[in-house]
């Protein structure tokens, strides 16, 4: 499902940024959502769902009346307005967000989205109002509460600080995955010849050598890299600094 930003590393470019699934009436939704529990999963994940909230919720109504017991995560960028998030409350058991940066002008650069800090922050204030800390079952699985995800990138241990500082407000108890997982994509992949992704004949999406493209700004340039073990370990220790009692590296 595509998402509300723009990121310009974007690792999911492909359906985040091109026409990609088919619409779905209510009732229709409602039925995959039943199918999945039967399935067994332990949860109805909606990913990056913010701009089809309304459409979800038809859906839901549908399915809880159908039967429909699973947990429902809600699995966000955290551009969330706090009209959408109020139509969520007393709905939503897991808020799953992520979290990216907090510098305004960071915000504008990577994400073409200036306003993003004062949004996320807003989001995430009101999603941990409505479920609090973290809560996991007898099987450490999440079952109510705020799991933010932080995706640590190059070079910026600094702005990372600046989040798990906010995440503290929250709670100290607040869990967040620390995720190293993060790769040139998108534009930030066209720079200097790193990987980038691209679609075949087939719809299928594939790796391919990036050529340097004189098109491409050169404002992308500190991101243009992996980030290295030991300044991951960096991004670990700015976690603890700031009190953080739940930060976890994903595993």
């Amino acid at each position: 499902m595509p998402g509300n930003l723009r990121c310009r590393f974007c690792q999911n470019e492909d359906v985040s940024h091109l026409p990609a699934g088919r619409e779905l009436e209510p009732a229709v939704l409602a039925d995959v959502f039943l199918e999945i529990q039967m399935m067994g999963c332990h949860n109805l994940n909606l990913v990056t769902p913010s701009h089809v909230v309304p459409q979800i919720f038809a859906g839901l109504t549908i399915a809880a009346a159908g039967g429909l017991r699973l947990p429902v995560v809600y699995n966000t960028g955290g551009y969330d307005a706090g009209e959408t998030l109020a139509l969520l409350d007393g709905v939503v058991d897991v808020y799953m967000p992520d979290v990216k940066l907090l510098d305004p002008n960071l915000a504008q650069r990577y994400l073409t989205a200036s306003d993003y800090p004062d949004v996320v922050r807003d989001a995430l204030t009101e999603m941990h109002r409505q479920v609090g800390d973290l809560v996991t079952d007898v099987d450490d699985l999440a079952v109510h509460g705020l799991l933010v995800r932080h995706l640590v990138m190059p070079g910026l241990v600094a702005e990372s600080a600046r989040v798990f500082a906010f995440l503290s407000t929250l709670s100290r108890d607040t869990f967040v995955n620390v995720m190293d997982q993060y790769r040139p994509c998108a534009e930030a992949a066209r720079v200097h010849g790193n990987v980038g992704y691209a679609r075949d004949g087939a719809g299928r999406s594939h790796s391919r050598d990036a050529v340097d493209d004189p098109r491409c700004p050169a404002d992308l340039d500190p991101i243009a890299r992996r980030v290295g073990r030991d300044e991951f370990a960096t991004f670990l220790g700015a976690a603890r600094a700031a009190g953080l009692r739940r930060a976890a590296r994903s595993p």
